[in-house]
Formats: structure tokens, sequence, C-alpha cells
């Protein structure tokens, strides 16, 4: 809103300072600083006002050290993340681009599902909260939604970098590095010799026109990856602010993704997909980074407040989205891979449990408890502890996410 204000100013009244806002990186960083104002400063009046309600977490009794002393904490602190972000966003971001509007409804949809599954526990007294069946048709509804936007909506588009053959210098000395903007179901895959995929590739064997049906395999992709990757952050959030600053990391690195991709100097410097329009992301991005790392301020160890599915749910589902966006998904597994692990954790825990269960006749764990924090709980070690060794793993995994650009 903000940027249409000031780009009325400098058009008709030519406002000195008003063309500031036409730069990105300025929006970006005032979004950061702004949302991080509003989520530490606001956040601990949210705090008291969900203590006031009473809007407390009930701890179920899993045998950790220091668990029960949590109980009462209150949960539902997601919503300080949501606003936190949202708020920025609309003030500094073009709200007419679709990229944003993406954001903005993502946001919107997954923090409904994560209310409605902290409210059904916190004030229905039921421990299971929304039934499973219904948190996965909302993230199978989003996955959807974004992946038709992105596939069909007029404003998403795709520039290739033309060969040096086929450039051309215009009148005015400028060289044209690439081609025409179009549809495209390609995407960034790492170790690969050109880094990029073609999900049509995957339909060859229907014969000639098989790139026509190449939207489909997008969409199935798309759903796929913001629901492992919702519930992976949803798994995370178990002990004080290990899915709040992992998420962090994953969103700042995502956050130079954007803007590196809708700017056509660093795309073809950097020889990564040129998406136009799509650097106006980083505006979210940074907005949303900096709700998360106030958050941290009441969440990290011992937290203040717990975000609840209203906060994870939301995070991963935003995350997913960043990516896919940007043509970075096939990235996910390197980068939120404190995510992937903690899904895979349980998954595997499940499945050899039942597996043994039925062959033996009594189930057996590969880990002392899934989601894999637990497992280091179990072994003693200290919340703090294991919460900065994944932050650090999780650093390690963004640098080498970046990396792998160049590793053909």
């Amino acid at each position: 809103m903000l940027y249409y204000l000031f780009e009325y100013l400098e058009s008709q009244y030519n406002l000195p300072g008003a063309s500031v806002f036409q730069f990105i990186t300025f929006r970006a960083a005032a979004a950061f600083i702004l949302s991080l104002l509003i989520s530490s400063i606001y956040g601990k009046r949210i705090i008291n006002f969900l203590r006031r309600q009473q809007v407390g977490e009930t701890i179920r009794d899993l045998g950790l050290d220091g668990q029960q002393q949590k109980s009462g904490t209150p949960t539902m602190g997601g919503l300080i993340i949501i606003l936190a972000t949202l708020i920025p966003a609309i003030l500094l971001a073009k709200i007419d681009n679709i990229y944003v509007i993406i954001l903005l409804i993502t946001t919107v949809w997954m923090g409904f599902i994560g209310f409605l599954d902290d409210y059904i526990k916190v004030f229905k007294k039921d421990k299971k909260g929304l039934k499973g069946k219904f948190k996965v048709l909302g993230q199978i509804g989003l996955g959807l939604f974004v992946g038709f936007t992105l596939y069909f909506n007029d404003g998403v588009t795709m520039k290739e970098q033309l060969p040096p053959s086929q450039q051309i210098v215009k009148e005015d000395g400028r060289r044209v590095l690439f081609g025409d903007a179009k549809k495209s179901t390609k995407t960034t895959i790492p170790f690969f010799k050109n880094n990029e995929l073609d999900y049509s590739k995957v339909l060859s064997f229907l014969g000639d026109g098989y790139e026509k049906y190449g939207w489909i395999v997008f969409i199935l992709v798309t759903v796929f990856i913001i629901t492992g990757i919702s519930n992976g952050a949803n798994l995370t959030d178990g002990i004080d602010g290990l899915a709040a600053g992992s998420s962090a990391i994953m969103v700042v690195t995502l956050a130079v993704f954007a803007w590196v991709s809708g700017n056509i100097i660093f795309a073809n410097y950097l020889d990564v997909m040129y998406i136009p329009n799509s650097g106006e992301m980083t505006v979210f991005i940074t907005a949303f980074a900096g709700a998360l790392i106030g958050f941290l301020w009441y969440n990290t160890y011992p937290a203040q407040v717990f975000m609840g599915d209203t906060g994870s749910l939301t995070i991963g589902g935003i995350i997913a989205v960043i990516a896919i966006a940007i043509r970075k998904e096939l990235l996910l597994p390197i980068l939120a891979g404190i995510f992937v692990v903690e899904n895979l954790s349980v998954i595997l825990q499940v499945s050899w449990f039942k597996y043994t269960k039925k062959k033996f006749g009594v189930g057996r764990r590969i880990f002392k408890m899934s989601p894999l924090h637990h497992h280091y709980q179990k072994l003693s070690y200290h919340e703090s502890k294991i919460v900065v060794r994944f932050w650090i793993v999780g650093i390690m995994l963004a640098v080498f996410t970046i990396v792998t650009l160049k590793l053909r």
C-alpha cells in the first residue's frame, strides 16, 4: 500500500525521497525491521492476551526432562508470526503482484487450518485436535490452488537464457540475454549439467504432444511438497526455538534466491532461472524472516509461548510455496533437511515398529523416541544444546544448497 502511495506522490508532487520505495531492497529491509519490531514488541501483548484467555498448552507425559514444567505455557503463538508477516507485507509489497497474492493467501489458509487445530485442542479439550484427514485435505487444497495458479495465471512466466549466438545488441548498446517470457514446467535440480529439469519429460512415454500435459506433473509435485514440508515443520516444533530458528535460516536463504531469480542481471551472472516479477516476493520473505526472529525472543528456552499448529503449519506451507514459486522446490530436501529428517524419523519409527510387531510379536524401535529431537532428549541432551546444534546443521545445509547451484 505504501508503495502505491509514494509512487503517486512522486509522480504528482515530485516528493523528495519517494523514489526509494521503487527499490525492492529498501522495502525488503523496511519489512524486516517492521516485522521484527511488531513481533518482539507487540508479541508480549499477544502472549499476555493468550494467558488471560487461558490458552495454555496441554503437555502429554512422554517421560522427558522438564516436560511437565511447560504445562500451561500459552500456545497459538503462531498468531504473532502471522500478524508480524502480513502487516509489513501488505504495507510495503506490491499487493497486485501474483506471487505476493499467493503468499498472502497461503499464510491465511494454513494459519486458519492450524488455528482450528489449536482451538479444538485448547477449548474443546481434545488432545488430538483437528482430524488428520482434514489437515491433509486443507494442505492438498492449498497445493491445488498454488499449482493451478502458478501454471495457468498469465502473470507467472519464465525467461530462458539465450545462447551467445542468438543474443543481439540493441541500438542503445544493451544486449538481449533472455528470450521471450513464456509458460514453463522447468525447475531447478542439483548436480545436473544445466541444473534444470522439465517436469513434462516425465510424460515422454506418451509420445508426441506430451509437453502439453506437463502441468499435471507440476501440480502433483506442488501438492506433495506443500503437504510434506508443512507436516515436517509441524513435527519439528517439539522443543523451544527449534522450528522458528531452523525456519528462519531456510527463509533467509530463500530470500536470496527470490531476489536473484527476479533480477535479470544477477540471474544472468549466476546462471539461474530468470522469473520476471518474482523478486517482489523478497519483501514478503524478509517480513516473514523478521517475524520468525522476533518470535524467537519469546520462544527460546525457556519458552514463554509456543507457536502451536497455527504457526508450524503456516511456516511449512510458506516455505514450500516460496520454493515452488522460484522453482527451487527440488532443493528443499537439502535446504529443509531438518524438516525432512524429522518427518523420516517418524515414518521409519512407526513403520519399523509395526513390521517388527507383526513379525516378532513385539514392536521394536529404531530411535528411543521420534521425532528425532526427542531421541536426543532421551539421551539426556539439554534442549538448548539440541536446538543450537540443529541450527548449526541448518546453516550448513543452507550454504550447501547455495553451492549446489554451481555443482554441475
